[in-house]
Order: C-alpha cells, then structure tokens, then sequence
C-alpha cells in the first residue's frame, strides 16, 4: 500500500490510546511482555512533559510517537510506523515534528534505546543524524540487548 498524500501529523486523543498500546504490542514489544499497555499510553497522553503524536492517512493510524522532555534533552520512548507505510518518510516526518518541538523547548538532545537486533530502525536512525552510544544487555526484561542512541540538535554556539 502507498501512503497517502493525506497523511497528517497531530497530536493523539483518548480515543487513539488502544490503537497505540495494540501497535506497540505489535511493532515494538512482540516477544516482550507488554509493558505500554493502553493504561501506561494514557498516563503518558496525559503528562504535560510528554508529546504523543500521531501520523494519520485518513482516519487510519500510520504511526504514532511518544517523547518525554526533560530540561536540556528529551527521550523518545516509542516510534512506530505501520509495515504498509515504512520506507515512504512518515517514520522520518514524525521525528522532524518532534525535533522542532524539543528546539522550541529548548532541548539539547534527544535520546532513545531500541533493540539491538532491530537493524532497520537502528540504520533509520543513523540516518537521521542519531550515534549509538552504548549497549545494555538485558536492557528488555532481560531478554534482549538495547543500544542506546543520541542526537546533539541544538547548535552549540
């Protein structure tokens, strides 16, 4: 399926928190006990030092984002985009409306951790200008290894 030119970034509702905790189940957390459960998506919905984005095709839920921000850098929690949407810049779009708003919040950096045998999104990350900085074994409930990533964005004057 090619993603749609309709594609829209905005801001999740209450009513996207179960689409979100089932994609994270799905995309993120497959194999994993499930830890962003629909309770934990809403508690996150509802903090005021977290954005949880939405990339839409229509009505139909293409991806979705959760970022926290801190004082000087932010984390990106989660990041997912459908299989039929991947590889058609709605992944890198997401990520570029949430860097622009940790630079209005004046954030120095982003960082996140993801599996070390996700191979895609960590060459996706790279790609967006993100360095690996360290490997945690065990990191995902002991299972699996996570490799942490940074990315510098404010410009250092």
């Amino acid at each position: 399926m090619k993603a749609s030119r309709n594609l829209t970034l905005k801001l999740a509702a209450p009513a996207d928190v179960a689409p979100i905790a089932a994609m994270s189940r799905e995309l993120i957390e497959a194999g994993l006990p499930w830890s962003w459960t629909p309770g934990r998506v809403a508690r996150n919905l509802g903090q005021r030092d977290t954005l949880v984005l939405t990339a839409r095709d229509a009505e139909r839920l293409a991806g979705f984002a959760i970022m926290q921000f801190g004082e000087e850098r932010a984390h990106l929690s989660l990041l997912a985009v459908r299989p039929d949407y991947q590889r058609q810049g709605v992944g890198r779009r997401m990520l570029e409306w949430l860097t622009a708003s940790a630079l209005t919040a004046v954030i120095a950096s982003v960082h996140l951790e993801l599996r070390e045998t996700n191979v895609g999104a960590r060459r996706f990350y790279l790609l967006q200008g993100f360095a690996e900085t360290v490997r945690i074994p065990g990191y995902y409930r002991g299972v699996e290894t996570a490799v942490r990533m940074l990315r510098e964005i404010r410009v250092k004057s």
